[in-house]
């Protein structure tokens, strides 16, 4: 059949908006339209992507898995346990086109110089913190079991895991309850209740270099070495700066770099704030328990005052003992520390019953009455105030008591206590009142100077030390300075 020249032209564009459409060409070249009977040779052309940028077009797309297969097995070879994969996002796109070109020398050495291996790896992160990257997540699960276990014994974490698990079956999607249910306790005995850790742990899949992915024991080392966490020290009286360093195991020069406005001679003030860092757990483990024990309760001292008593004088009127109670405790551990103590229940067994101790009030005056007892416990004078054997005897002398006990002969402050030549052992009182007493010969001496004694009080024993001729008390009067005859005042 026959066709002229315009219909022979219609056709021809016709047949090329067929060939278009057939073939998938969604891009119009530069150059014009080519047509049909320049070249009717349509080729398949494979663009190549890396992370989403056009790299180029080649022939074959066999090119690129080749060395996406050789890049896998050569690094197979150091990581033979760890699944790895290219660590780029490469795409190919096919697409059929009239005389395409193609970048195939190009694009394979692009892609032997930027395709890189990574590891499909498992990220644990605890809180806002990553702590490494494990082959699998069985892998980061066994770091965090294992970290707990350093807290509590596996039988006590697998009942806990378990009763959770039991929970999470439930209708309520949060564990809200303390898994292990409460029992009555005996004392002496305790139970863990619950094993939680105090920040959200998540686990993601990462693709990492295979050199970052980590064993369960490496991870377990990261955990218990904790994070560096910028903190803030303030300068104490008497710090220095390599001594602050050194409490943050850090060297002098380290501390200098967080610290820009510091040189090494600077002078530190007390309250100045300087910029550390201090490793900090990733986490706590936090361990609830209750516990059930018998403690001691105290007994208290309770004092007493008495007038009967004189003041410096005192006595147990009861001797006291200590009580018992039974206290159930919860008690919050974190990692191995006891954070936290409260009473849950308490029993008191035994009450306490305090010490009581009598203390007196009675003060002894010091000013005597002017009547004077007898110094003695009874005897009978031997030698009178007067001359004697050529001499002034200045006092009298009382032998032959029921006991040999030396009495104050009235209220009065010591003065003289000790030994006087011929008096041998003497007491001299001041009765504050313009009357002296002196007490001689005596064996013993029971007071001191300074003490003030009550009339009647023991304050030595009858002897015969000094010039004396026997057992017997020298006793001597003043008033005003002037002697007197003991006689004129004994009562």
């Amino acid at each position: 059949m026959y066709f002229g020249k315009g219909e022979q032209s219609r056709r021809k564009k016709s047949l090329l908006r067929r060939s278009i459409i057939a073939t998938g060409l969604i891009t119009v070249l530069g150059t014009g339209i080519v047509f049909a009977e320049e070249s009717n040779k349509v080729e398949t052309v494979h663009h190549v992507y890396v992370d989403g940028e056009h790299i180029g077009q080649i022939s074959d797309q066999e090119l690129v898995n080749q060395i996406m297969q050789n890049k896998l097995q050569q690094a197979k070879g150091s990581y033979e346990e760890i699944d790895l994969a290219i660590g780029e996002n490469v795409k190919l796109v096919t697409e059929l086109v009239f005389n395409p070109t193609y970048n195939n020398s190009s694009i394979v050495e692009y892609l032997e110089e930027n395709l890189t291996v990574k590891a499909q790896a498992v990220e644990l992160k605890i809180g806002d913190d990553v702590v490494g990257y494990f082959e699998d997540e069985q892998d980061a699960l066994k770091v965090i079991e294992d970290y707990k276990l350093k807290y509590v014994d596996d039988e006590t974490l697998e009942l806990i895991e378990s009763a959770k698990s039991e929970v999470r079956k439930s209708d309520s999607p949060q564990v809200t309850e303390i898994p292990v249910e409460r029992t009555d306790l005996a004392v002496g005995e305790s139970i863990i209740l619950d094993v939680t850790l105090s920040k959200e742990v998540s686990y993601s899949t990462k693709k990492v270099a295979p050199n970052e992915v980590l064993t369960v024991a490496d991870g377990m080392k990261l955990l218990e070495k904790g994070i560096l966490k910028e903190e803030k020290h303030t300068i104490q009286d008497g710090e220095v700066l390599g001594e602050i360093a050194s409490k943050y195991d850090l060297s002098l020069e380290a501390l200098l770099e967080l610290n820009p406005s510091l040189k090494e001679d600077s002078l530190i003030q007390i309250g100045q704030e300087l910029n550390v860092t201090e490793l900090k757990p990733f986490v706590d483990v936090i361990v609830l328990k209750e516990e059930k024990k018998e403690e001691t309760i105290a007994h208290e001292t309770e004092v007493v005052e008495s007038e009967e008593l004189f003041k410096g004088d005192e006595e147990v009127r009861e001797q006291g003992s200590d009580g018992k109670k039974v206290v159930k405790y919860s008690i919050e551990i974190r990692n191995g520390k006891v954070a936290k103590r409260d009473v849950v229940e308490e029993e008191v067994t035994k009450e306490a019953v305090n010490k009581v101790i009598v203390k007196g009030t009675k003060v002894i005056p010091s000013r005597g009455t002017g009547n004077l007892s007898w110094p003695t416990v009874g005897g009978y004078i031997s030698s009178h105030v007067g001359n004697r054997w050529g001499s002034y005897h200045k006092g009298i002398d009382i032998a032959r008591p029921s006991n040999r006990s030396i009495l104050a002969a009235d209220n009065g402050t010591v003065v003289s206590a000790g030994y006087s030549n011929g008096f041998g052992n003497k007491i001299e009182i001041n009765h504050n009142n313009g009357m002296k007493t002196i007490y001689a010969h005596l064996s013993s001496i029971d007071v001191s100077v300074g003490d003030v004694v009550q009339s009647g009080e023991q304050i030595g024993v009858m002897g015969s030390t000094g010039n004396s001729t026997g057992i017997h008390l020298h006793f001597e009067v003043y008033n005003n300075g002037e002697l007197q005859n003991p006689l004129d005042y004994l009562n």
